[in-house]
């Protein structure tokens, strides 16, 4: 079977199956389910033949629409911004690549963010197209990465996620809570808020678990260290929110910052969120070892490229 459309730039094509409706040729569906996109962008798409069924034959501006048909694209952002830090690499062998990412640099394509991914770094620099990140951490949290390099042995480190046997540890900088006894489980029910990349806490059976310890109680400011039982989106942020110690350097929370401060500061590299994903530790389901990792990284360690050392193997 002849493939769709080849990885470019790190980044592989995107798949769309068309919907029902009454359009006359692809370029109509495509056009009305991307309403933000002008059709002259998808036209010259086309031209350079950057669109493609899922055999791989190229899409032409008369090519007629049918429902349920697979098309494959490359999704691009005019003006994708450079994010000017390095990540490096921890540990690689024919089935795992365990990396440290920087502050600011996204796991996956996201947004207005394609190249400019961990996961597309990645693949340009290895030149294999079949590394699948394993889980993310936020495009504002630093730290240890674990992407699987080899399809057949996916599913097992995939099991490990899915039955919550991988330890994962992470250090905080956060405002001291003297009042408050540590070591301590926190818990709480979160869902999805408003706007939607926010999550809230609600009454009822609690879905997430933090335990939370101190590191280093020194001043103001106390290094902490977490552990997530569970793994729901931004719940550190929002569990150490919660008790009354909110991460430094959090625009999410305890508060949303004004849309136009929070746009601003997203891409303020003097204020990274001071998240670090610290260590990873499992039993390496093919072998049976205990394996355990630890980021190279520390919470202000920003790696601009004039102090960053090259990336490395360890």
């Amino acid at each position: 079977m002849v493939k769709p459309l080849p990885v470019r730039n790190g980044v592989a094509a995107s798949r769309l199956q068309l919907p029902a409706g009454s359009w006359t040729t692809v370029l109509d569906a495509v056009c009305a389910k991307f309403p933000s996109i002008d059709r002259a962008v998808w036209c010259e798409r086309i031209v350079r033949r950057d669109v493609a069924d899922s055999n791989g034959i190229a899409i032409t501006s008369t090519t007629p629409y049918r429902v349920g048909m697979e098309i494959h694209y490359y999704r691009e952002v005019s003006g994708e911004p450079r994010i000017p830090f390095d990540e490096s690499i921890v540990h690689e062998d024919a089935h795992l690549i365990i990396v440290d990412k920087p502050h600011f640099l996204p796991v996956v394509p996201s947004g207005r963010f394609v190249e400019e991914t961990l996961l597309a770094r990645l693949i340009r620099r290895s030149g294999n197209a079949d590394l699948a990140p394993l889980h993310r951490i936020d495009r504002a949290t630093a730290g240890l990465v674990m992407v699987s390099a080899n399809a057949s042995s996916r599913s097992a480190y995939q099991q490990l996620f899915r039955e919550r046997r991988i330890r994962k540890v992470y250090e905080a900088l956060a405002p001291a809570l003297p009042a408050r006894t540590f070591p301590m489980t926190f818990t709480s029910r979160l869902v999805r808020g408003e706007p939607f990349f926010r999550m809230q806490t609600v009454e009822g059976l609690p879905n997430s678990e933090t335990q939370v310890d101190v590191i280093d109680r020194a001043g103001a400011v106390w290094r902490y260290g977490l552990e997530p039982v569970s793994g729901r989106k931004h719940q550190l942020r929002v569990h150490m929110a919660a008790l009354g110690a909110p991460i430094l350097n959090d625009e999410l929370y305890p508060e949303l910052a004004s849309s136009d401060a929070h746009n601003a500061r997203a891409d303020d590299f003097s204020r990274p969120l001071q998240l670090l994903a610290k260590r990873l530790e499992f039993r390496d389901p093919l072998n049976g070892e205990i394996r355990s990792f630890d980021s190279g990284l520390t919470l202000r360690d920003l790696r601009l490229p004039n102090e960053a050392s090259p990336l490395r193997h360890t």
